[in-house]
């Protein structure tokens, strides 16, 4: 590849063995020296991208995660609608948050690990894609959970831009989407089981 040039690869992957996408997000994700830029509609990691971010993290990789609020989950139902049970899932997911960043707070509190909740009027954030370094962008629908991970045919471009060109656009994208989010300075911002409706605290207690 030539300074003129930006590598483009396409990306497929279904099911646990010799997934291809699955390897090369786990490679992306080592390889990272600088920085990691994540973006998930729900906080699920499989085990597998939860040890590489840990490892990211250990390495003195300036880890960033952006993942909608509870109220822009697709799933979620307003207090004051009927309740159903799948209506639960965007409150497990954020017990999943609070659980990573009460054990990651020193990695917050050091900036080394920021965190990003998205909400932005009633619109829902489905918005799914890894940058590592400024130089490799995945832009996928892979929504990095146990499900895309190991049962949804799921694809992605892995853009590799080693000359930079895409550096200014790039950010200004980072931008953009950082534009309606909070950041997440400690765990404790982020709501308290105890504090949800009653028919949520009955199912995550069975969680």
């Amino acid at each position: 590849m030539n300074e003129g040039q930006v590598a483009v690869t396409p990306l497929v992957g279904l099911g646990r063995r010799r997934n291809r996408l699955n390897q090369s997000i786990i490679q992306l994700l080592a390889s990272a020296k600088d920085e990691v830029f994540i973006c998930t509609p729900y906080f699920n990691f499989p085990p597998s991208i939860a040890k590489e971010v840990k490892k990211a993290l250990r390495r003195g990789v300036k880890v960033h995660i952006v993942i909608g609020d509870k109220t822009a989950n697709d799933f979620y139902i307003a207090p004051e609608e009927p309740f159903k049970t799948i209506g639960g899932l965007p409150y497990l997911y954020e017990l999943n948050l609070r659980r990573f960043a009460k054990a990651n707070e020193a990695h917050i509190a050091s900036r080394k690990l920021s965190i990003h909740l998205w909400k932005h009027e009633n619109h829902s954030f489905h918005l799914k894609g890894i940058w590592v370094d400024k130089r490799y962008m995945l832009i996928t629908g892979n929504n990095l959970n146990p499900r895309a991970w190991k049962l949804d045919l799921e694809n992605a471009i892995l853009i590799r831009d080693d000359y930079h060109h895409l550096t200014t656009k790039f950010e200004a994208e980072i931008d953009n989407i950082l534009q309606h989010t909070q950041l997440i300075c400690t765990y404790k911002q982020i709501e308290k089981p105890e504090h949800y409706p009653e028919k949520v605290q009955r199912l995550v207690t069975m969680h």
